[in-house]
């Protein structure tokens, strides 16, 4: 269902829950994409990143998921560039404040997710990008959220969730990278 290892990030044939035309994950709708212009020199990231989003919806629970991604230059069998995810991780909203308690959100308040992706070591390459994907799923790699708030694994019924990711002064979203001096 979800192959080992790093993937062009790209729906296709073979992958659960893909349709043609199997477009790029980034082309989306219900992705957030963050990515650099081409880099002008290389950077080395080692180590635990995290990232730290503001995040509001409609429903009662919700999932961020993030993913860090290692865009190369485009080549003749990659026209668009190859889209390689290195880390991922998800936070389920009703743990937000640690996986002891669960505290439904309040629609329409923003709360904080502070979402630590496994640590890694990348040399990004000059001409690379430095990409960071936010969604509100990742399947069939984590389960969907109903959006009920509902005990977990018993809902019955599903709810859309429309949330809303904020960049602003007093709500900073942000990515915690571990970047290597040369």
């Amino acid at each position: 269902m979800v192959p080992d290892g790093p993937m062009h990030q790209r729906e296709r044939a073979n992958l659960v829950g893909c349709r043609p035309p199997y477009p790029l994950l980034a082309a989306r709708p219900d992705v957030v994409v963050f990515q650099t212009p081409p880099l002008t020199e290389d950077i080395e990231v080692t180590g635990a990143v995290e990232v730290k989003l503001w995040v509001s919806s409609t429903a009662l629970d919700t999932d961020v998921t993030v993913k860090l991604l290692d865009v190369y230059p485009p080549t003749d069998d990659y026209p668009e560039g190859f889209h390689m995810n290195l880390t991922d991780s998800i936070l389920r909203g009703r743990f937000r404040n640690g996986l002891d308690k669960e505290e439904p959100m309040r629609p329409g308040q923003a709360y904080e997710f502070s979402i630590p992706l496994p640590p890694i070591s990348n040399l990004f390459k000059a001409g690379h990008r430095i990409r960071v994907d936010v969604a509100s799923s990742n399947f069939p790699r984590f389960d969907v959220n109903p959006g009920t708030g509902e005990p977990l694994g018993r809902h019955t019924h599903s709810k859309r969730a429309r949330n809303t990711l904020f960049l602003d002064g007093a709500r900073p979203s942000r990515i915690l990278l571990p970047i290597v001096s040369a």
